[in-house]
């Protein structure tokens, strides 16, 4: 099973190691918490298959929006949990970047507001060559083509002529491309990288540290909106 909630898209499929059985995908900014639980039980339905049939668990890790991000990383590892099986995450850009199938070099863009993108360079469609970065528009590198949201939404800054590929990530390519990498390790090395160390994932470098498939870890580029109120100040008369 895999979904991610680390964009406007609440996407969620079920994969047999060899094909995509069943998928959902809505897109909703406001409404992950409500749909993602729906989700997985609408494609484990649609498939046949229950919570007793599954292998392993996927989240996209982002990077995106923190409460969005975090519905699916905390639903995972619930799940994982309560179905007796490892949880691992993959950053949604390399979804994205999966699902493109555009050849040659590309970047991967999704929107992180603020007028910023999220984003990511590829050699090909299984190769991250830099990245996950957050940054303006306008300092995309320039000449590759932009396949998603990022690239749509700022079209008129980097140009509607080099956006191209899908506009949000998809949990089929998700589980896909998870599935191939699973299918290359041992138990014992799908163990070791869905073991969850503490902290999070809150750098460039720490980012591109974990391969393709890593534990389900968010990735955090920068601090949320929200933030702890300090000490009230004090009034003097």
């Amino acid at each position: 099973m895999a979904f991610d909630t680390a964009t406007p898209a609440v996407t969620a499929a079920l994969h047999d190691g060899g094909r995509v059985l069943a998928e959902s995908t809505t897109i909703d900014a406001r409404r992950h918490g409500e749909l993602l639980a729906p989700a997985i039980e609408r494609v484990l339905r649609e498939a046949g298959a229950t919570l007793r049939d599954l292998t392993a668990i996927v989240a996209g890790t982002g990077p995106g929006p923190y409460t969005g991000l975090r519905v699916g990383l905390m639903t995972a590892t619930a799940l994982a949990a309560t179905a007796g099986v490892p949880a691992f995450g993959v950053c949604t850009l390399d979804a994205l970047a999966y699902a493109a199938r555009t050849p040659g070099p590309f970047l991967v863009a999704t929107d992180a507001r603020r007028k910023e993108v999220f984003w990511a360079r590829y050699g090909d469609r299984e190769t991250r060559l830099d990245g996950p970065r957050v940054d303006r528009p306008h300092d995309l590198p320039g000449d590759l083509p932009v396949v998603g949201a990022g690239g749509r939404l700022y079209a008129d800054i980097v140009g509607p002529g080099r956006v191209e590929g899908p506009e949000h990530p998809s949990a089929g390519a998700l589980a896909a491309l998870a599935a191939g990498h699973l299918a290359a390790l041992t138990d014992e090395e799908a163990a070791e990288i869905a073991r969850v160390p503490e902290g999070r994932v809150d750098s460039v470098e720490k980012a591109r540290e974990l391969g393709v498939l890593g534990p389900p870890r968010p990735i955090y580029l920068r601090r949320p909106d929200a933030q702890v109120p300090g000490a009230p100040k004090k009034v003097t008369a």
